[in-house]
């Protein structure tokens, strides 16, 4: 088997600002399977021009219907046969810092079963989601449970910490017991084992759930005194934990203070600016961290195999930035002995950042001199994507055109006419394959607890990924998580309707919104799986990076939290536009 790289030249390479990368010598056989895989995209979307329809989400008017029943509750969230699951929120408030009683906290313990709040319905619902997603039917505290990260600490995931707290929430809400005891717990026995630390984890969470559970029902002075308590227990440089708290504290003030008529702050103008990283944090993110890498080689792997005979290469790249991916498939072209290339041609479009783009371009005309490859870099840049227009595309009538769009959909879900445009422009350019990389989450439900805990999810498991490759001063990670992470969440949280600009959905939502265009899945060759198993092989932290191959696309996760999702397309000759 011929692949773009094998596992001790990827371990060699080395990049810089001038991307200084060692020349690959191998070459690619083209595998393409294009099994046509129809969707009704009304069934699963609904009406396009409506922004909080694109989720694969049903409302929640279903799901109570759906959970009408609560003697099946237990195989919802739980998956196991076990008795009725008593709270243990005094026993954490108890053995974490300070005396914290607040009624608040622990007001849910005099509720019965049957008078669940509907905001506790909802994220009893979304959390047995997330199970179900996860394809675990237990919480494997043992798998995780001593788990060091790159600060020498030993303790429970952020992920598995979430999820106990979700657990131990749901149940302190549905149960009247007034004896509550760490002991009745049934993962008591991994519980009791822990540090403090991790008590004092699972009460800010279970506080931080009771906070979202107040706001859903309009509660907001009774969530402000939960979240000053919490505040108490974050960190912006503390463990994943207090981390993630931090900025989700700080989302659901705002979340409150424009609720209230309060909030004086500005909203996000432009997603694709906001959440875009500093250069020199994207080069020390692809070096340190898999997530980043596997995409990226996985990808332009099935690019390479599209385009195997083609002699001349056009590859449209949507979100260029540092360019970084060209570079994979630069050295890859370069090597060919077969079909030798005449050129490569890279278009980056843009709505911005035109010297930035420039500047890239600038970097790999650099890098493929050193490769004596001929290369021809064009820059497309306008002002709104609505002004998008085939002819300031430079083709050529004998070029294969590849698309390469890397999390830049997702920033077009809020403006569903701009993304209908791209889509449209993209069919007229007639691409040989279409390589999408994506956020593999749901965080664009219009009901707001079900979307607080989607990115609750996603979002601990990411900042669990900085944890165990990124040291706790590293300012990288830091620079991400004040600026990126924190916009992100704030905007997922805190607002609503078009100022809502971050919708991340699932590859479900794409598939079903793709097949309007004529646009079918084909499925990521055996190559690129090997690719992507070949980047983590070089990571001390790489058995914590899961990957999916079902249903022809790959999906990347940390220890079993979806995290993005890579996937291949093709056009039909006939679409509905």
């Amino acid at each position: 088997m011929n692949e773009i790289f094998h596992t001790e030249q990827i371990a060699q390479m080395e990049i810089s600002d001038e991307y200084s990368l060692s020349k690959s010598s191998e070459n690619l056989e083209s595998e393409s399977l294009t099994k046509q895989n129809g969707y009704n995209l009304d069934e699963v979307w609904g009406d396009s021009t409506y922004m909080d329809s694109f989720t694969s989400d049903y409302h929640i008017d279903q799901k109570l219907h759906q959970f009408a029943n609560f003697e099946s509750l237990d195989d919802l969230y739980l998956d196991i046969i076990s008795p009725p699951i008593q709270s243990f929120d005094d026993e954490i408030i108890n053995r974490g810092n300070g005396e914290f009683q607040d009624s608040e906290v622990i007001e849910s313990e005099n509720k019965s079963l049957h008078v669940l709040p509907s905001t506790s319905l909802e994220i009893l619902t979304k959390y047995g989601s997330r199970l179900r997603s996860l394809n675990r039917g237990k919480i494997n505290v043992e798998r995780y449970r001593t788990d060091c990260n790159r600060n020498g600490s030993r303790t429970l995931s952020t992920e598995t910490i979430i999820r106990l707290a979700a657990e131990e929430f749901i149940q302190s809400s549905s149960q009247s017991s007034c004896e509550l005891s760490v002991l009745s717990h049934p993962y008591a026995s991994e519980i009791s084992g822990q540090v403090e630390e991790d008590f004092k984890e699972l009460k800010l969470l279970r506080n931080l759930l009771s906070c979202a559970e107040k706001v859903g029902e309009e509660k907001y002075e009774r969530a402000r005194r939960l979240l000053l308590e919490c505040d108490k227990m974050s960190s912006s440089t503390g463990n994943p934990v207090e981390r993630l708290a931090f900025y989700f504290i700080r989302a659901l003030y705002e979340k409150i203070d424009r609720e209230t008529m309060k909030f004086k702050g500005k909203t996000l103008a432009d997603p694709q600016e906001v959440l875009k990283s500093p250069k020199t944090t994207q080069i020390a993110f692809h070096k340190l961290l898999p997530l980043s890498q596997i995409a990226k080689f996985a990808g332009f792997q099935a690019i390479v195999e599209h385009v195997e005979e083609s002699r001349k290469i056009h590859i449209v790249d949507l979100q260029i930035n540092n360019g970084l991916q060209c570079t994979i498939l630069m050295q890859a072209l370069a090597s060919r002995v077969e079909h030798p290339l005449e050129y490569l041609k890279i278009t980056a479009v843009g709505t911005n950042s035109r010297p930035m783009i420039e500047e890239t371009g600038r970097h790999l005309t650099s890098f493929a001199q050193s490769l004596s490859l001929k290369f021809l870099f064009n820059v497309v840049v306008v002002d709104d994507i609505l002004d998008l227009n085939k002819k300031l595309f430079d083709l050529d009538e004998d070029e294969t055109i590849a698309v390469y769009a890397e999390y830049v959909l997702m920033n077009w879900i809020a403006r569903p006419n701009c993304l209908d445009k791209l889509m449209q422009l993209i069919r007229t350019l007639n691409p040989c394959v279409m390589i999408v990389c994506e956020v593999e989450a749901n965080c664009n439900s219009p009901i707001f607890v079900e979307r607080f805990v989607e990115a609750l999810f996603f979002y601990g498991a990411f900042f669990d990924s900085l944890a165990d490759c990124l040291k706790n001063d590293d300012e990288n990670r830091m620079a991400a998580e004040s600026t990126n992470f924190s916009s992100a969440i704030r905007n997922i949280v805190a607002t609503e309707g078009d100022e809502r600009k971050i919708r991340h959905v699932s590859i479900d939502v794409w598939r079903a919104y793709f097949a309007r265009f004529g646009l079918f899945e084909v499925e990521l060759s055996m190559s690129s799986i090997y690719q992507a198993n070949l980047v983590l092989k070089n990571f001390m932290c790489g058995d914590s990076c899961t990957l999916d191959t079902k249903d022809k696309r790959l999906v990347i996760g940390w220890k079993g939290t979806p995290l993005s999702s890579l996937s291949a397309w093709k056009f039909q000759r006939r679409c509905l536009y």
